[in-house]
């Protein structure tokens, strides 16, 4: 009996000790997930990075930088893995999976995530910057980080914004060399009925059209014109069937990288400012990966003879488009005196 009883009370003490340790071992894994660390594991935390454009655009090179800057920053604790070519989905629908929480990372257009955070739709505004020092100063300076915090509204925190060039309208029929020389075009714009009052507001005729619907419109007749980036304009071949290209940059809505803040809100501030500071400075290569795409579709377009007209001064088409402004601009006025001031 005696030794049974000492058998008995070794096992307690075992059992208790047990518990005890189970106990400790579980206070630190909550305490390494809360903080969004992983200091007492080898293998780093993996996060997914939404993309919809090609693994070679000039947006996928710099989430790619992001990526490594991310692991380098965080000493290996971050990896960061970039799925380009949509296959986490569309925009619109990654924005809303940010929203969710179950997206991490992801790279869209400004333009979609107006619908999210009405005030980043300033930035859509036809030829709210003056040329492209003002633009940058201002996404890059206290207005654009400002325009950027808007986005948590959505539960979505901005990062830094990408390069995605300007728009410029190009037709089949003349060289256009101010806004008078509009009038009575037919040009397709997006199915945004900013873009549409923008073309009618130069004098032209806005017809709404899908994209790969534009060449063979074009080519007929259908259409006289369109709008888009120098890359878009190459790429999509419609420098082909409309040769006259006018750089009037009437719009330069920017990409923007962002983190979901379920993401966000997990990050010690250490990881906070190493992730800020990984995109920020991952803009550079997005942007020399940009003006590097866009000298090839010069210069390719340069070489088969299509007349290039460059608008030096915006003023008169942004004199000649204040009925937008007092249309679509009443809810940005704060924001369109803050970016004209800056």
């Amino acid at each position: 009996m005696v030794k049974k009883k000492k058998l008995s009370l070794i096992s307690m003490s075992l059992l208790l000790a047990g518990s005890v340790l189970a106990a400790c071992g579980n206070s630190e894994s909550t305490s390494n997930e809360e903080s969004g660390g992983n200091e007492g594991n080898k293998e780093p935390i993996v996060l997914k990075l939404a993309e919809n454009q090609p693994d070679d655009y000039p947006t996928t090179i710099g989430d790619k930088e992001f990526a490594k800057l991310v692991e380098e920053k965080t000493d290996g604790r971050y990896k960061v893995e970039v799925y380009s070519g949509g296959q986490l989905g569309d925009e619109k629908s990654v924005i809303e999976q940010m929203q969710l929480g179950t997206m991490d990372l992801a790279r869209t257009n400004a333009v979609p995530l107006a619908e999210f955070s009405k005030e980043i739709g300033v930035l859509q505004m036809p030829y709210i910057f003056k040329d492209e020092d003002h633009k940058w100063n201002v996404l890059n300076g206290e207005v654009g980080e400002e325009i950027l915090g808007t986005l948590e509204s959505a539960n979505i925190v901005g990062l830094t914004y990408y390069d995605s060039g300007n728009r410029s309208f190009y037709n089949s029929k003349q060289p256009v060399e101010s806004p008078e020389d509009m009038k009575g075009l037919k040009i397709r714009v997006q199915q945004s009925a900013l873009f549409v009052d923008l073309v009618e507001a130069l004098g032209a005729s806005a017809t709404p059209m899908a994209y790969d619907e534009v060449y063979s419109a074009l080519q007929t007749g259908v259409i006289d014109g369109a709008e888009n980036n120098y890359p878009s304009y190459y790429s999509s071949n419609h420098y082909e069937v409309a040769k006259y290209f006018t750089l009037d940059n009437h719009s330069g809505v920017p990409e923007v990288l962002m983190a979901s803040k379920s993401l966000w809100d997990k990050l010690s501030d250490e990881d906070k400012e190493a992730f800020k500071e990984a995109a920020i400075e991952s803009q550079t290569a997005q942007r020399e990966a940009w003006d590097k795409l866009t000298e090839e579709s010069k210069k390719a377009i340069e070489e088969a003879g299509n007349e290039v007209v460059v608008i030096e001064d915006t003023t008169p088409w942004r004199e000649a488009v204040q009925s937008v402004y007092d249309k679509h601009g009443g809810d940005y006025s704060e924001w369109i005196e803050k970016i004209e001031n800056e």
